[in-house]
């Protein structure tokens, strides 16, 4: 009997260890994204993982994935509601097919400035839209910054919708961008970021629309010497982790790894507006061709009400009706 307590006992000694030892364990969270580790975007995981290190005391930590190595924005997307990839962040297009909803972001002219965007995603609008994506096994952590799109090509300056037409233009797979190029009389090609360098290079298309950041991180300045400040959509990152692993967190960890998520996305934010003007200064150093004055009106006349159309159609105007509400 004595040896059947001891027995017992020590069993129950060496389950405590191991539960206390599992409580206590390191979480690594592999983090995929396909921006290169020269783009603010690395410099905001870094910022993320620090972060998460200090709120949860090392118990959360992040492998970070940068330049597309674990697959371009659809590929990590699936791979995190299956659980294979922890988290990843790509621009707000690549979640449209999950969540048709998110196309208002995407509408072109939509956001008036900076300040608008911020109402919008860091307010009820934009938590919700993040909430959304539950049902699609993600959890939506918050909103990063991919920033104002222009437009640049390898054939001549743009000033007006009629230096478009012709063009063949990379732009991502979202229906409002398709649209609005197409309109513009421009053939637009989707197409992800990794492939984007090497098809300018070898004029399989023309032209391309990203942020500033991305032209520069992404050196596509070596292969399009015109760059046009057109702003004619604003892009947001949106950081996604797998649903169930997040759900798998205790509270603390939870309200960490949302907090930490935040602030980083507010340091990338910061830090992208202080590289803009610097940027262009370097561009111009390297043979590029930059209008920064260009005037959208005639633009907004070509694309902006028939795209804002095909959204109403489908989802109606309530969420069009408040996001333009809070420009004011």
């Amino acid at each position: 009997m004595k040896l059947f307590n001891l027995k017992t006992l020590a069993t129950l000694v060496m389950g405590a260890v191991v539960f206390t030892s599992n409580a206590n364990a390191e979480i690594s969270l592999r983090f995929g994204y396909e921006a290169p580790r020269s783009d603010t975007q690395h410099e905001a995981a870094k910022k993320f993982n620090q972060l998460l290190k200090e709120k949860t005391k090392g118990e959360i930590k992040l492998s970070l994935f940068p330049d597309s190595t674990l697959g371009n924005a659809q590929t990590m997307i699936s791979a995190v509601r299956g659980g294979t990839i922890d988290l990843e962040m790509s621009g707000s297009p690549n979640f449209t097919g999950l969540e048709p909803k998110l196309n208002v972001i995407d509408i072109p002219f939509i956001f008036k400035d900076r300040e608008h965007v911020y109402k919008v995603l860091d307010g009820e609008i934009g938590q919700n839209l993040l909430k959304d994506l539950e049902a699609q096994g993600l959890k939506g952590l918050a909103f990063w910054d991919v920033g104002f799109r222009e437009f640049s090509n390898s054939k001549h300056p743009v000033n007006k919708p009629e230096d478009i037409k012709g063009l063949k233009v990379r732009t991502n797979q979202n229906p409002m961008y398709i649209q609005a190029f197409s309109l513009l009389g421009s053939n637009p090609v989707p197409m992800p970021l990794a492939e984007l360098y090497t098809a300018l290079e070898t004029r399989a298309v023309d032209a391309q629309e990203h942020p500033i950041g991305i032209f520069w991180s992404s050196k596509l300045y070596e292969v399009q010497k015109h760059l046009s400040l057109t702003n004619h959509g604003y892009t947001p990152l949106i950081v996604v982790m797998n649903k169930a692993k997040f759900d798998g967190l205790s509270p603390e960890l939870q309200q960490a790894v949302l907090e930490a998520a935040k602030e980083a996305g507010r340091f990338q934010r910061d830090l992208n507006v202080k590289n803009e003007k610097e940027i262009i200064e370097k561009l111009r150093k390297a043979g590029v061709e930059v209008i920064e004055t260009v005037d959208q009106m005639p633009f907004k006349a070509v694309i902006e009400a028939d795209v804002r159309k095909s959204f109403i159609e489908k989802h109606g105007d309530d969420l069009v009706k408040q996001i333009d509400a809070l420009a004011q």
